[in-house]
């Protein structure tokens, strides 16, 4: 009988069925294995107090300090025991900042008797506000005794002098996990080691198990650095091999090469442009009609500034696909977006887009639309149409990946902001095809190159950074309505005169309302008192529009636009204001990309806080589309120095969306950045930094494809096979970068 190996040694096993379930369900991990790669997050030095500045509201923190005052309270209650009830509130410090623990009723016994002043410890909890402070309420802590206590707590002791901060959860604090690493520890003895010797040995770094020892169990700074520069390697190395592996076995795929004949399609479309193209554009759709005309398929991705012409770079490669006996499909993440595509395109071809129909080119095809809301006759046409050939073109949402979706001859496929989908999903339509078809990703968010290294590997990328001719500055303002209510009122009266001027204005608002079921909805918080004593204006569509009708920009025709709303209504709505009927759109993210109204000159982002960086560059850019400059504010109810006001001042401060998006990745995690919360599938990258590693990531990408050339299998290289399994299982690689 196989024995298990120790790193594949289920946690229940070794620390008992109760540990074991708080660690899977709160952290994902199940094996010792997992344990030992669940890294500190940082170190705390004894006898050094952290910083308490700059806690992250309503997450769970770590953080090791002083009582500075502890005071016990005694107050009337009904429901305490002869009618009065007791609260302890701590002063905890760092030396240059304060920090309110509180405790109520049977809790406030042991703490009143060991958070005496002068105590050190670590403390564990959420992040709240009381009174416009700061404080954690009921946390965990572990007490932190000095190098000559004989009754040194053992997370202490055995970490010399560095005390390692884990990611932890409410759950399972710090130095909880801190004791079951330490009870796994000698397992990392038998970490199989995934680098090749040369490489390990040529870059001098330390092996597997003994970064693992330092990692968890540092004596130096030292320790620190050689265990973090090893495993950061292998965290690079291994995704880098997945990814090239997967690029080396796309090559051996064959494809239908697809040459534009010169007195086609495109060439009739190109005539007719009033516009000549961006050198960016020219360039990219040279890229682009190179790969079309080779016999391997296709995989590039197309990223570029909100803006750019990515759009029309993708309609002149799919028009070079059907001048060359093919097909071609675009895949848009929303119904909103996919009608959006149909309009523009086929508002762009002319009489190219009418096929078979009285008063069509010479020269044409039939550019149709399917979705999952179509009535049952429509989508029997267009199903019809793409089985014998005679649409050329589709534009579709997921119902595109539908079994009964059958192609005459996929050539192409376009994939319009490849973040919202699972590569599942990609896939699927890819496999619609006679023989792989051609693949052209397209991200309308502004990738900086490791993330694109690291992210979309297996692809060629082209960059698009010309914003077309006639394109106009859009001017950024941060709104501070809390400080400066009048702001806001200045801000309609902004929008009025837009309107007043001929041209149109967004307002944008996190969710749709109270009183709709919707995931927006579920995300935000509820008004707090504090918010309904300060009269805090409405955030939700709903409400926003109810009051800017009745009140700020009464007498403008104000509609909305949300997810919820049935698409027949969606579309009307987008019509009208595509038309200019209506003055103001009050709308969810549904309009964040692909909606094009060159009228539409002003933006208005309620709650901008609530909103990513990327995501508010992304709204921005639905304005400034026409000749007229455009205006965008940013309205925030956050004060001046807090981190979100920062990352709004940012915003406000450049139309650069690869400077914006390096900003954007700073303050997120790693795994967010993956975009691998669509598979289900944790985050692979724990110590490596896509923003700070680029050199390591880069040499990682060289090395990992010279070992995959060389031995496409890894037959000889064993322990990085076995890395790789544990990283993902097949079906995972396939899927890895995008998921």
């Amino acid at each position: 009988m196989d024995l298990v190996p120790v790193l594949e040694e289920p946690l229940k096993k070794v620390l008992g069925p109760a540990t074991a379930k708080v660690m899977a369900e709160h952290l994902g991990l199940h094996t010792v294995g997992d344990l030992l790669h669940h890294y500190p997050r940082r170190y705390e030095e004894r006898g050094q107090l952290t910083h308490l500045a700059d806690l992250p509201m309503d997450e769970h923190v770590t953080v090791v300090a002083q009582v500075a005052d502890a005071r016990l309270h005694t107050f009337a209650s009904s429901r305490a025991p002869r009618g009065k009830g007791q609260r302890l509130e701590v002063t905890i410090t760092d030396g240059s900042g304060r920090l309110q623990l509180v405790f109520f009723g049977n809790g406030v016994h042991k703490p009143h008797k060991d958070l005496l002043p002068g105590t050190r410890a670590m403390f564990s909890g959420k992040v709240s506000v009381f009174n416009h402070r700061l404080q954690l309420t009921h946390p965990a802590y572990e007490l932190l005794r000095g190098d000559g206590d004989e009754a040194a707590e053992s997370v202490d002791s055995w970490a010399g002098a560095l005390i390692p901060i884990y990611p932890a959860t409410a759950k399972l604090e710090s130095w909880k996990i801190a004791k079951s690493v330490q009870t796994v520890l000698p397992s990392a003895q038998e970490a199989v080691d995934p680098l090749p010797d040369s490489l390990r040995d040529g870059r001098g770094l330390v092996t597997l198990p003994e970064a693992l020892l330092k990692i968890h169990r540092p004596h130096t700074k030292a320790d620190i650095h050689d265990a973090r520069a090893r495993l950061k390697w292998d965290e690079a190395f291994v995704l880098q091999v997945a990814l090239a592996r997967r690029r080396h076995a796309d090559a051996q795929l064959p494809a239908v090469a697809r040459v534009a004949r010169a007195d086609g399609m495109l060439t009739a479309f190109d005539a007719k442009l009033p516009f000549t193209l961006t050198e960016g554009q020219q360039k990219v759709s040279k890229e682009i009609f190179d790969d079309l005309a080779t016999e391997h398929p296709m995989h590039r991705l197309l990223q570029g500034e909100v803006g750019s012409g990515k759009t029309m770079v993708a309609l002149r490669a799919m028009l070079a696909v059907v001048d060359a006996g093919g097909q071609a499909a675009m895949l848009a993440p929303t119904e909103v977006l996919a009608q959006q595509h149909h309009r523009s395109v086929t508002e762009m071809m002319g009489e190219l887009a009418e096929g078979g129909m009285l008063g069509g080119a010479e020269h044409s095809t039939k550019v149709v639309l399917l979705t999952g809301s179509m009535g049952a006759a429509a989508r029997r046409q267009a199903l019809l149409d793409l089985v014998t050939g005679e649409a050329g073109i589709v534009i579709g949402t997921h119902a595109l990946i539908e079994d009964k979706v059958q192609f005459h001859d996929l050539g192409l496929v376009v994939v319009d902001e490849q973040h919202r989908f699972g590569v599942e999903q990609r896939d699927a339509l890819r496999g619609k095809g006679k023989q792989p078809p051609h693949l052209l990703v397209m991200t309308a968010t502004p990738i900086p190159r490791t993330v694109a290294m690291t992210v979309f590997g297996d692809l060629e990328t082209s960059v698009l950074d010309q914003l077309p001719a006639g394109r106009s500055p859009i001017a950024s303002h941060v709104v501070p309505a809390a400080d400066k209510p009048h702001f806001l009122a200045r801000a309609w009266e902004r929008v009025r005169e837009e309107v007043e001027n001929g041209h149109q204005a967004y307002v944008v608002c996190p969710r749709i309302g109270d009183d709709v079921d919707d995931a927006d909805a579920k995300k935000t918080k509820k008004k707090s008192p504090e918010d309904e004593a300060e009269k805090r204006p409405p955030l939700a569509v709903l409400d926003i529009a109810d009051h800017l009708a009745q009140g700020p920009l009464r007498g403008l025709k104000v509609e909305i636009l949300h997810g919820r709303m049935q698409p027949d209504d969606k579309d009307a709505v987008m019509r009208r204001f595509a038309a200019g009927e209506t003055h103001v759109l009050v709308a969810t993210t549904v309009i964040e990309v692909g909606v094009n109204v060159p009228n539409a000159t002003a933006m208005v982002i309620m709650d901008a806080d609530r909103f990513g960086v990327s995501q508010l560059h992304q709204l921005r850019g639905r304005v400034g589309r026409g000749s007229a400059a455009g205006l965008c504010l940013l309205v925030t109810e956050m004060p001046e120095a807090s981190a979100a006001r920062q990352r709004l001042n940012a915003v406000a401060s450049t139309l650069d969306g690869f400077e914006l998006s390096r900003i954007d990745l700073e303050q997120r995690r790693e795994g967010d950045v993956l975009g691998q919360a669509q598979s289900g599938v944790r985050s692979s990258l724990r110590m490596l930094a896509v923003i700070d590693d680029e050199e390591i990531i880069a040499e990682a990408r060289e090395e990992a494809t010279a070992v995959v050339v060389a031995d496409p299998a890894l037959e000889q290289l064993p322990g990085l096979r076995t890395a790789l399994d544990a990283l993902l299982d097949e079906e995972r690689e396939q899927y890895l970068e995008k998921g």
